[in-house]
């Protein structure tokens, strides 16, 4: 899948991985299941640090895979093939995760590090979507920041019935612990000030409800 200049430049970036890196592999029997599994083990071959690992699990969509760290939870996921537009963020997904740092506002890094409640996102994009990818890598860089953060990335095209039942028409569309949280393009900077804002609101009110 990945051209001769493209494997080039991969195997160059895959030598800044620090640590062993799991790609977690939730098939189906779809064509886009076949076509997921060869990308990730054509990446995998670059670097002894990538392994891909095959793993079924019944409650997860399908196809789909996580990116962790041996030994660790993983926190981000893409029920995707990351191509296009979208490959650039799993390449920097693999990277972070495997010990790359996140280069991004340093005040926002600290106040992500910060929050102490459970954050799950769902992040629905298309392929095509030019401005789904600085929302994809911000919440992703979360996630490896802080693994209270997880992000899940959905491709509508694979899971249109998943667009149909939220009635979603504009990507990107984020949910977050179930409720819509934000579409269109967003920053880093400003995602991160809307989680401190939720994660201060929280704070004041179980203050506030344990004083009466």
């Amino acid at each position: 899948m990945l051209n001769i200049d493209l494997r080039s430049q991969l195997q160059t970036y895959l030598r800044n991985l620090r640590r062993p890196v799991e790609l977690i592999v939730s098939p189906g029997g779809s064509r886009t299941s076949h076509e997921m599994l060869a990308m990730l083990n054509e990446i995998a071959s670059l670097t002894d640090l990538v392994t891909v690992v095959e793993e079924q699990h019944g409650d997860e969509r399908k196809p789909s895979f996580s990116i962790r760290q041996v030994g660790a939870d993983a926190c981000i996921q893409f029920a995707a093939t990351p191509t296009g537009p979208e490959f650039s963020s799993l390449v920097l997904a693999i990277l972070q995760v495997g010990g790359h740092p996140v280069v991004a506002d340093s005040t926002t890094i600290e106040r992500i590090r910060t929050l102490e409640r459970d954050y799950y996102f769902e992040t629905y994009i298309s392929l095509s979507c030019g401005s789904c990818v600085d929302v994809v890598q911000a919440l992703n860089m979360m996630a490896v920041i802080n693994p209270r953060i997880h992000n899940v990335t959905i491709d509508g095209g694979i899971f249109q019935s998943e667009l149909s039942a939220r009635e979603i028409s504009v990507v990107p569309t984020i949910y977050m612990n179930g409720e819509v949280f934000g579409e269109g393009r967003s920053s880093f900077v400003e995602l991160g000030a809307r989680l401190l804002d939720i994660e201060m609101s929280m704070r004041a009110a179980l203050r506030a409800a344990s004083k009466s």
